[in-house]
């Protein structure tokens, strides 16, 4: 724990009981993550200074402490407040751009040894679970200034809009929108597609559209027998009826009656 050592050393004389200790312990946790103290209190003053260590007073009242921070090269704020509650310390941090609030609630007891406040190596009883519990509840949501957070978010949709945009550019691979007729789920594609336009057959019949006539004549140029030329409009769906003419080669059941037949209504 780097740096923890020395502003305890520089803070020695300060601290004078277990509450102390524990907030010396978070003041570092928090320089540690890249701010500085600037002063004790609520409010700015014109003795304000950015340093590593502890200010002034700072163990003054025992019942709240308060210090204020900067961020190492930016504009950043955040306010520490600690309220002490029998053996209990309620710490609150606000960022005082985004007014973002976290909170740790700690049982000094837990943490401090309260007979070895002036010796280093015994007053915090495991400082590996104290650093990760104050950086984890504590910490977290400052630990980025806000506008590397910024940066970071603004990068992270820029390079989301880049691969959409290359996603909707390159031509799929195995496409899916004009299924083969004879792959297992092609079944149905032309009800989705009524005029055929994805080379399937659709559901209604164009004879503008179509490729091969069904019945070997344009019925615009008439029926013979039935329709004169004209009767059907240029492109108009025809449904042909029969017979086509009077004069058809060789019998068929319509030249004579059946067998036994003598009923013209039937």
């Amino acid at each position: 724990m780097a740096g923890l050592e020395a502003l305890f050393t520089c803070s020695r004389d300060s601290i004078s009981c277990p509450h102390d200790a524990m907030v010396c312990f978070v003041h570092w946790a928090i320089t540690k993550s890249g701010f500085q103290c600037v002063g004790y209190g609520d409010e700015p003053s014109s003795t304000d200074k950015k340093s590593d260590l502890l200010p002034p007073d700072w163990s003054s009242n025992k019942e709240l402490y308060c210090l204020r921070y900067q961020a190492r090269g930016g504009d950043q704020q955040l306010l520490l407040k600690a309220v002490a509650i029998d053996s209990a310390l309620i710490f609150n941090l606000m960022n005082l751009s985004t007014h973002q609030l976290s909170d740790l609630t700690a049982d000094v007891n837990q943490h401090v040894n309260a007979d070895q406040l002036h010796v280093f190596d015994n007053v915090y009883k495991d400082v590996s679970s104290l650093s990760t519990e104050v950086e984890t509840q504590l910490l977290l949501i400052h630990s980025t200034p806000t506008g590397q957070r910024w940066e970071c978010r603004s990068q992270r949709e820029g390079r989301g809009r880049q691969k959409r945009n290359r996603a909707d550019s390159y031509p799929p691979t195995n496409p899916s929108r004009h299924p083969h007729p004879s792959a297992p789920f092609a079944a149905g594609g032309a009800d989705l597609d009524p005029l055929g336009s994805r080379g399937e057959s659709g559901m209604i019949v164009d004879p503008r559209r179509s490729r091969q006539p069904s019945f070997g004549f344009d019925p615009s140029s008439g029926v013979p027998d039935n329709l004169p030329p004209g009767a059907v409009p240029p492109g108009a769906r025809f449904d042909p009826f029969g017979p086509f003419g009077r004069h058809r080669l060789g019998p068929d059941p319509d030249h004579l009656p059946p067998p036994d037949y003598d009923d013209m209504q039937m």
